[in-house]
């Protein structure tokens, strides 16, 4: 899908749209429990991980009309709006990031308020999320971000054999400038 998304530039990170360069800097990053974990997925050390699934990885990216490639100097993770309803002037975020080294460092942070920014400049109101109850730095990040906790849903994932929360987060227009 070609979109015609903005490159938002931060203190250390543009936030941008794929390039086929990505491919390999994902597939060197591989697959890493913690991150997959977060996910909500349930990590497999046999697994292989191939150039199809970093083409995969990165595809997703491009197919998405409002997704970026966070790049710190390299592709480290990505960030977008899922769920858009323009009639209420809402979405989802999601974000990931890749590479364990950049982890509890502030880069998501930054990658989300950029987002955020671009979002609520072109009229969005709500931006919500969803996110593990274990994953305490990603919560951590987003109240950051000035997202609450608006509630939660009980044993909606089943990570590794447990049950895990959902915490469900919003922020609107107003409060976010005051994060």
């Amino acid at each position: 899908m070609k979109s015609n998304l903005p490159q938002l530039q931060g203190a250390r990170v543009t936030l941008r749209r794929p390039t086929r360069e990505d491919v390999d800097v994902r597939l060197a990053l591989r697959r890493h429990k913690e991150i997959v974990e977060a996910y909500g997925g349930t990590f497999d050390p046999d697994a292989p991980f191939r150039r199809e699934h970093a083409e995969a990885a990165i595809r997703y990216i491009e197919e998405q009309e409002y997704a970026w490639v966070i790049d710190a100097g390299r592709f480290i993770g990505h960030v977008r709006f899922h769920s858009i309803d323009r009639q209420d002037k809402r979405a989802a975020l999601a974000i990931g990031i890749d590479d364990p080294t950049y982890l509890g460092r502030g880069y998501g942070t930054e990658a989300i308020r950029l987002a955020l920014t671009h979002a609520f400049s072109t009229g969005l109101h709500r931006i919500s999320l969803r996110v593990l109850a274990s994953n305490t730095r990603a919560i951590a990040c987003y109240r950051k971000c000035g997202f609450v906790e608006e509630g939660r849903e009980r044993e909606a994932a089943l990570v590794n054999g447990r049950w895990e929360d959902d915490i469900i987060m919003g922020v609107l227009d107003r409060e976010f400038g005051q994060s």
